[in-house]
């Protein structure tokens, strides 16, 4: 019998999954079209590799188990799987076409609701996929500045102008990767080290698990301001779930431009950005940035009845009350097992666990909390991303779990057996650890 969200005897049947795994081989790069969601990470031999369905806060499998999901499609899953309101406009919006010749009343309707909620949106325009989005404000800042460098703090999509600073930059010309440089979260003098006249824009994920300290974001607007360089924020994360208006509605700092995706249309795929109408008109003649399927009316209907339950239900702080239960219950349970090698950082609406080194390799450590998770029914990949259907019974049959596995996991640190408990080979390296930082590329040699 397939499991569910319960303690199980056995570990999950995956064998439908692998089979399907066997069949991409050869035909599918990497047998995933997302990174964060591919077998990479997580537990081979134990967890699942292919979901068939979900309702709410739970997910099933290809072998019919059954799991609380804490990835919720790796964010864009704001409200709950199969959502009735917003499954209701697609279907509405289905009888009557998908995409069409002409503009849609749509595309006005949802922008027009953007720039009730977001603070910045004075113009908006629509695209389907975050890195579309970031990679246009970084365009139209160097339209409107007429300069050339980046400088970049986070992870920003696979396009040119940012993968070229990583690890995976192959196909990327030098001349290319000399134009963007970074710069350390919370550390304004590493911004002040790298910022200069050719500088168009500072981009930067606003906040990711470590909260701004000491003014941080609002003396960052301060520098770019005095610098002439377009301040852009990265809210694929924070928007529509850390605040409705996200990370600058929260923290009270307006950027000149902002890209939004994930949360914004519960699992539809779409992606605004948003900005200063002044920079935002250089859109209409100057920098182009037009996609057949920015207009596509499925998405935008999902847009309006996720924004509208967003704002109605109060949703980022039913997240965030949600999300300090298991983050105060996690670091409750870790500290009277005295484990303190393992901790439940980030601000409420979403966390992160992390594990140190001096207990041991980390990969291995959260590996072995995966794969005990897993069997009491929970899909979990290191973090807490969660959705308005994640309910009070989910919360506290987590916590439960935790209680077992994080007693499991401290016995195997004291045997030095972390390794040898693992059913399969343990999580690799995520993406999001990228090479060069708080470096200034050398500038290519002048012409002769």
């Amino acid at each position: 019998m397939a499991n569910g969200v319960k303690f199980n005897e056995g570990y999950p049947d995956i064998s439908t999954s692998d089979a399907f795994y066997v069949r991409s081989q050869g035909l599918i790069p990497a047998a995933t079209q997302t990174l964060a969601k591919g077998p990479q990470q997580f537990v081979r031999g134990v967890a699942p590799k292919y979901l068939r369905r979900g309702k709410g806060s739970h997910v099933w499998d290809v072998d019919r188990n059954e799991y609380i999901d804490y990835s919720m499609g790796v964010g864009p899953i704001s409200l709950g799987y199969g959502y009735g309101n917003v499954d209701q406009a697609i279907r509405a919006q289905l009888e009557e076409g998908i995409t069409f010749s002409l503009m849609h009343p749509l595309e006005i309707e949802v922008a027009e609701l953007v720039r009730e909620v977001v603070p910045n949106a004075e113009s908006v325009r629509f695209s389907k996929t975050g890195c579309d989005v970031t990679s246009a404000a970084v365009r139209l800042a160097r339209a409107y500045t007429r300069r050339p460098n980046v400088l970049c703090c986070g992870y920003h999509g696979w396009h040119d102008w940012y993968i070229g600073i990583t690890d995976r930059a192959a196909g990327i010309p030098d001349r290319v990767r000399e134009l963007t440089f970074t710069f350390a979260y919370n550390d304004i003098g590493s911004v002040l080290d790298a910022i200069d006249g050719d500088t168009a824009c500072v981009i930067l994920e606003p906040v990711t698990f470590e909260a701004p300290r000491d003014g941080f974001l609002s003396e960052l607007k301060r520098v770019c301001a005095a610098n002439g360089t377009l301040l852009i924020f990265d809210e694929m994360w924070t928007g529509f779930r850390l605040a409705l208006g996200g990370a600058q509605e929260y923290f009270a700092v307006t950027p000149d431009l902002a890209c939004f995706s994930k949360a914004v249309a519960n699992g539809m795929p779409l992606s605004l950005l948003t900005g200063r109408g002044e920079v935002m008109r250089l859109l209409e003649k100057d920098v182009f940035f037009y996609t057949t399927f920015g207009g596509e009316a499925l998405s935008l209907a999902a847009a309006w009845a996720t924004i509208t339950e967003l704002r109605d239900k109060r949703v980022p702080e039913y997240l965030a009350r949600q999300g300090r239960k298991l983050r105060e219950g996690y670091n409750q349970i870790s500290a009277a097992l005295g484990m303190d090698y393992t901790r439940c950082v980030g601000l409420d609406y979403r966390t992160m666990v992390v594990f140190d080194a001096k207990a041991g390799d980390p990969l291995e450590m959260k590996s072995l909390v995966q794969q005990e998770l897993l069997k009491r029914g929970i899909l979990w990949g290191g973090f807490h991303n969660l959705s308005f259907s994640h309910t009070d019974t989910d919360i506290d049959y987590t916590l439960k779990a935790y209680r077992e596995v994080l007693g499991l996991l401290r016995g195997a640190v004291e045997r030095g057996q972390v390794r040898a408990s693992l059913r399969g080979e343990p999580v690799e390296p995520v993406f999001r650890r990228v090479g060069q930082f708080n470096v200034k590329p050398r500038p290519a040699a002048m012409p002769r």
